[in-house]
C-alpha cells in the first residue's frame, strides 16, 4: 500500500515539472493532416490565413496547429431546390354556357315496374249538364190480320191475292191497296194462310218473301170444299214485302168465299227484334 502511494506521488511531480522551450519535442504529424504542396488551397483556408497572422501567429510555448486536409472527394450529388407548384383555379377557366345541343335517339324502354298501391277514393264531381234529346224509340211491334169476302179464279198470269177485310192493321205496316206487308221493324216473323177450297177445282197458292215463294198451299180436285191452311215463320229485313199469290191458270184454279161468311185470312206478327240480345 505504501509503495502505491510512492509512486502516484512521483507521477504527480512528473506532471507538474516545467519543460525547456527548445527540448519542447511535437508530436509527428498525421500523414491524414499533412497538406500536398500541390494541392491548391481551399477558399476555407485561403480565408483562414489573413485571421491567423492577425491573431499572431503560433504562440510561444505552444505547439503547432495541424492543418486541415480534405481527405474524401467532395459529395457530387445534386440535391433540387423544391419549387412549389402553381395552383390554377378552375372558377376563373371556366367559360360561358354553351347553346343547347340537339335531342338524342330515345333509349330503349326499361321494365315494367310494380303496380302502385291503390289510390284513396276522390270527392265527388259535380252533376253535369243535360245532353241533348235521342232519337225517337222505335215501336218494336208489328201486328196484322185481314181477309177476303170474294171468290178468285185463276188467269193466265200470276195474281196477287188482295184482301178486303181489315181485322188487325198495327202502324199500317199491311198495305191493303197491293195486299203486301212491309217490314218497318227487322226480326223475325210469324206468318199463317187459311182459304176454303172450290169444288171439283184445283186451290195452288205461295206465300211470297219478296219475289221468292216461300212455302205453298195446294189442295188437289174434290167433289167437296173444305178448308186449308199453311203457315211459316221469317226473319225479315228492314223494307221486306211478305204476301200471298195465285198461281197462273194453266189448270182451272179457285179460291171460295162469299159476302156473309170470310173463309180466307192472311195474318202475321213479330216475335223477336232483331236488336234485342
Amino acid at each position: 500500500m505504501e509503495g502505491l502511494w510512492g509512486l502516484g506521488v512521483l507521477l504527480l511531480c512528473c506532471l507538474l515539472l516545467p519543460f525547456p522551450a527548445g527540448s519542447q519535442t511535437s508530436p509527428s504529424p498525421d500523414p491524414r493532416w499533412q497538406t500536398d504542396p500541390k494541392e491548391a488551397p481551399s477558399q476555407h483556408h485561403t480565408a483562414r490565413a489573413p485571421w491567423e497572422q492577425k491573431a499572431g501567429g503560433v504562440q510561444e510555448g505552444l505547439p503547432a496547429r495541424p492543418h486541415c486536409v480534405r481527405c474524401c472527394e467532395p459529395d457530387q450529388r445534386f440535391y433540387p431546390q423544391y419549387q412549389p407548384l402553381p395552383q390554377i383555379n378552375m372558377t376563373i377557366l371556366k367559360g360561358e354556357k354553351g347553346d343547347r345541343g340537339e335531342r338524342g335517339m330515345q333509349g330503349k324502354f326499361g321494365k315494367t315496374g310494380v303496380a302502385g298501391s291503390r289510390g284513396h277514393t276522390g270527392p265527388k264531381g259535380q252533376k253535369g249538364s243535360v245532353g241533348a234529346p235521342g232519337e225517337r224509340c222505335k215501336n218494336h211491334y208489328a201486328a196484322f190480320s185481314v181477309g177476303r169476302k170474294k171468290p178468285l179464279h185463276s188467269n193466265d198470269y200470276y195474281q196477287t191475292l188482295i184482301f178486303d177485310t181489315e181485322f188487325v192493321n198495327l202502324y199500317d205496316h199491311f198495305n191493303m191497296f197491293t195486299g203486301k206487308f212491309y217490314c218497318y221493324v227487322p226480326g223475325i216473323y210469324y206468318f199463317s194462310l187459311n182459304v176454303h177450297t172450290w169444288n171439283q177445282k184445283e186451290t195452288y197458292l205461295h206465300i211470297m218473301h219478296n219475289r221468292a215463294e216461300v212455302v205453298i198451299l195446294y189442295a188437289q180436285v174434290s167433289d167437296r170444299s173444305i178448308m186449308q191452311s199453311q203457315s211459316v215463320m221469317l226473319e225479315l229485313q228492314e223494307q221486306d214485302e211478305v204476301w200471298v199469290r195465285l198461281y197462273k191458270g194453266e189448270r182451272e184454279n179457285a179460291i171460295f168465299s162469299d159476302e156473309y161468311d170470310t173463309y180466307i185470312t192472311f195474318s202475321g206478327h213479330l216475335i223477336k227484334y232483331s236488336g234485342d240480345p
